[in-house]
C-alpha cells in the first residue's frame, strides 16, 4: 500500500494562528489525515518543510512508519532535530497511522494494544485574553464551567515574557488565581500556565503564594532547555504537581528531563515530537518513574484532539489531555463528523483510523491568512515597553 500523494493545507480557523493539515492518499485511495504543530507568524515555514519532506514520501508503504521516521531523521535530517522538523515529520506520520487503522477496518487505539478507557477526559485552554482585565477573564471562566469542563488552564502572568519580573507582577497572578478559585469553587481545577518564563527565585516565590488556592499543576515554570532550573522547582515544591514537556520535542530530551526528575507530570505534543509512535515511546519511559502524561494539543479539536484522544486511549499512565475551544467552532465547520466533547471528556470513536474527516472543499474557503502584522505590532510593543515595569506593559499573548 504505497503512498501515492501529499496535499497540504494551511487553514484560518479566524483565532490566533492558522493551522496546517495535510491529507496523504494511497495508490488504493485510502486517505489519512495529519497535522502539523505551528506558531503564529511561522505557519508557511512548516508548510514548505512538510512540502518538501513529501517528495520524499511517494512510492514508500503507508506501513513503514518507524523505518520511515528514522530514514527521515538520519538522511532527511542528517540527523540534525528541530520543532520544525519534527512537527513536518508529525504530520505525515499521523496520516500514515490514520491510513494503516482504516485499511485494517478499526480504531486506531485497537491497532496500538486496546484501550486503556472508555472516556478521554480534557481540560479546556484557549479560553481566555490576556488583554482583558480578570473580571472579564473570570466571566469567561464561569462560562467554561457552565459548558461542562471540570478544570481549565491559562497564563496568569501580565506580559511581555520575562525571566525576572517585579513583586506587582506577583501580586497580579496571586490576585488572579485568587479570584478564579474564589468564582470557581473549590473542586474546580485550576492549572497554571508559566510559559518557561521565570527564574527559579520567582518560580519558587509564586508557586509558594499559590499553595493557598490548591492548584491543580504548575507548567513550565522555567526554561527547560537547562532541565535542572525546572528540577530545582519540583524540590523546592513538594505536594504541588509539577509539569514539563511543552518544549521537549526529541526522546532524548525527555529522558534528561525523567532523569533529572524534573516533572510529576510531562506533556509532550503528539503534532510536534514525531507523532504517534514517538508518543508511545514517551509514555513508555515515563511509566517506570512514575510520571503522568497529560498531552499538549495547542493545534486543532479536528486532527490533533482526535490523535491525542487515540493514544490518550491506550496508554496507562494517561492524566488529562489539552482541548483549545476557541478553535472548536471552526473546526467542527470542516468537519464531516466533529469529536464531541461532552462534561470535560471525549467518548471512543468506533470508526475506522482516528474517527474524523475534513471536508477539503470548506477546508479551502478559509485559505492562509498573514499573521506578519499582528507579531510586528506586537515586537515593537515589547520593543517600546521594555523600559516600564512588565506590570505596565498590556499582555498579547492569550494564554497559550
Amino acid at each position: 500500500m504505497k503512498i501515492a500523494r501529499i496535499e497540504t493545507f494551511l487553514f484560518d480557523p479566524g483565532t490566533a494562528k492558522n493551522l496546517l493539515f495535510c491529507r496523504v492518499e494511497t495508490e488504493s485511495g485510502i486517505h489519512g489525515w495529519g497535522e502539523a504543530y505551528v506558531t503564529p507568524g511561522k505557519e508557511p515555514i512548516i508548510q514548505s518543510l512538510l512540502d518538501t519532506m513529501a517528495k520524499y514520501m511517494i512510492g514508500r508503504s503507508a506501513f513503514s512508519i518507524r523505518h520511515t521516521a528514522q530514514v527521515i531523521f538520519d538522511d532527511f535530517a542528517m540527523r540534525r532535530a528541530s520543532l520544525d522538523l519534527l512537527s513536518a515529520w508529525s504530520a505525515i506520520e499521523i496520516a500514515m497511522w490514520d491510513i494503516v487503522a482504516k485499511n485494517a477496518g478499526q480504531p486506531l487505539y485497537n491497532l496500538l494494544g486496546g484501550p486503556s478507557r472508555e472516556r478521554v477526559k480534557v481540560y479546556a485552554n484557549g479560553w481566555s485574553s490576556g488583554t482583558d482585565p480578570i473580571e472579564k477573564n473570570v466571566e469567561r471562566a464561569l462560562a467554561v464551567k457552565a459548558s461542562g469542563f471540570t478544570a481549565l488552564k491559562w497564563d496568569p502572568f501580565p506580559g511581555p515574557w520575562r525571566s525576572f519580573i517585579h513583586r506587582e507582577d506577583e501580586d497580579h497572578v496571586v490576585r488572579y488565581v485568587r479570584q478564579m478559585r474564589e468564582a470557581l469553587g473549590p473542586e474546580f481545577g485550576l492549572l497554571i500556565e508559566c510559559h518557561r518564563r521565570l527564574a527559579p527565585m520567582h518560580a519558587v516565590r509564586i508557586g509558594q503564594r499559590l499553595r493557598e488556592f490548591d492548584i491543580g499543576w504548575y507548567e513550565e515554570p522555567c526554561l527547560c532547555d537547562n532541565i535542572e532550573l525546572v528540577a530545582e522547582v519540583r524540590r523546592a515544591m513538594p505536594g504541588v504537581p509539577i509539569v514539563t514537556g511543552e518544549a521537549i520535542y526529541s526522546k532524548e530530551g525527555f529522558a534528561q528531563a525523567l532523569a533529572a526528575r524534573a516533572a510529576d507530570i510531562i506533556n509532550p505534543d503528539i503534532c510536534n515530537c514525531g507523532g504517534i509512535s514517538t508518543m508511545l515511546d514517551i509514555a513508555a519511559m515515563a511509566q517506570p518513574h512514575a510520571v503522568a502524561m497529560a498531552p499538549h494539543n495547542y493545534n486543532s479539536t479536528l486532527v490533533g484532539l482526535a490523535a491525542t484522544v487515540q493514544l490518550s486511549a491506550v496508554i496507562p499512565n494517561f492524566w488529562l489531555a489539552e482541548c483549545f475551544i476557541n478553535l472548536k467552532p471552526a473546526c467542527d465547520a470542516i468537519a464531516v463528523a466533529p469529536l464531541v466533547v461532552k462534561d470535560s471528556f471525549v467518548e471512543l470513536p468506533v470508526v475506522p483510523g482516528h474517527g474524523i474527516d475534513i471536508d477539503v472543499g470548506r477546508l479551502k474557503a478559509a485559505p492562509y491568512r498573514d499573521m506578519g502584522t499582528r507579531a510586528g505590532k506586537a515586537l515593537r510593543s515589547y520593543t517600546e515597553e521594555f523600559p516600564r515595569k512588565s506590570y505596565q506593559v498590556a499582555a498579547t499573548r492569550t494564554g497559550y
